[in-house]
């Protein structure tokens, strides 16, 4: 495996080698994102765009038992799959997949075994583009898909958040596809402000492998925020930035030291020690059940500035500091609050 790299998200990379890395459905048809401009060659791209004829609308389940119907839905769903009678974005996002498997799967650990408390959903605009930069913790990135799941079971309107993940999640094999069927895509700023100005939810987590890979120590005191590439992302897509707190995920890997050797022979950011792993084999690797709080915060608005306010360093740093001062005042309130890691 090659050294893991983060792209910085102000790096404004050609989409081509997104698309050359795109883990869509090989039969799934590609459907463009709302407001993009699809040429005739992004068509003739398509698997089978030539020979393929508009899907039938699915016929409605029939009366009967929830459980019939439930089997029924299954049924339809797995037919669908083979047949590739589904749809993909251009990122490889699958929708019905998300909703119908990838939630279900993590739902459980959400509810059940985090008890994810979420406060300030009203936040998240309820439609249009926006910006949710967070706070990034907990040596493996649960916190990101933990946020994901907030977003998608509290808000009203029952939206999606895509995240913005670094150049290690599409190396990896199985990881990489189901990350592009989730609709995460890689962390540039290309792409965050094509998905953006398409009115989806983009999220962002600017600490990096430095947030998600600090000692036990250092938790909660948040790392740099890299040089403002978020902002200016958020800037010329003209949406507001909602800060986001997570209490909780700190704690469910403490990571009490780094085999710094071994990450480079493995080719990753980090190896962590936990009082837990590696000692206990592949036991170790099973997370501490912490009480969660996910709080997001009064969104700011960025389409009041005008277009050449981006070449203005000054206001990125004070956008910035503005979103890393109230994530980190937010975080040093919520722990006050809380009664205990665990409860």
């Amino acid at each position: 495996m090659a050294d893991a790299k983060v792209i910085p998200f102000d790096d404004d990379r050609s989409r081509s080698r997104r698309r050359a890395a795109r883990a869509d459905g090989e039969s799934a048809a590609v459907r463009a994102l709302p407001g993009s401009v699809r040429t005739p060659e992004d068509a003739s791209e398509e698997p089978g765009a030539a020979h393929r004829a508009p899907a039938e609308p699915e016929a409605p389940p029939a009366a009967g038992n929830g459980w019939e119907r439930r089997l029924a839905g299954g049924l339809a769903f797995l037919r669908r799959r083979i047949t590739g009678e589904y749809e993909v974005d251009e990122f490889g996002y699958d929708e019905e997949l998300t909703d119908q498997v990838l939630m279900s799967l993590l739902r459980p650990l959400y509810e059940k075994y985090f008890r994810v408390e979420v406060k300030g959903i009203e936040n998240v605009p309820a439609d249009g583009g926006a910006l949710i930069v967070a706070n990034h913790s907990g040596t493996l990135p649960l916190d990101g898909l933990m946020m994901q799941v907030a977003v998608h079971d509290r808000h009203p309107a029952g939206r999606h958040l895509r995240l913005l993940a670094a150049d290690l999640v599409f190396v990896l094999p199985v990881v990489n596809e189901l990350a592009r069927k989730a609709g995460h895509t890689l962390a540039c700023a290309e792409d965050a402000e094509q998905l953006l100005r398409a009115g989806e939810i983009v999220g962002v987590m600017p600490e990096g492998f430095k947030g998600i890979g600090k000692p036990f120590g250092e938790r909660y005191k948040l790392q740099r925020f890299g040089r403002g590439g978020f902002v200016s992302t958020a800037l010329r897509a003209g949406v507001p930035i909602v800060p986001c707190s997570i209490v909780g995920a700190e704690e469910i890997y403490p990571m009490l030291g780094n085999a710094r050797t071994l990450a480079r022979v493995l080719g990753l950011p980090y190896f962590p020690i936990t009082p837990t792993f590696p000692w206990l084999g592949p036991l170790g690797a099973l997370p501490l059940p912490t009480k969660w709080t996910i709080q997001f915060g009064e969104p700011i608005p960025t389409d009041s500035y005008a277009p050449e306010a981006v070449e203005d360093p000054m206001l990125m740093f004070n956008l910035t500091d503005q979103v890393r001062e109230e994530i980190q005042h937010t975080l040093y309130k919520l722990l006050v609050q809380r009664r205990s890691v665990f409860f």
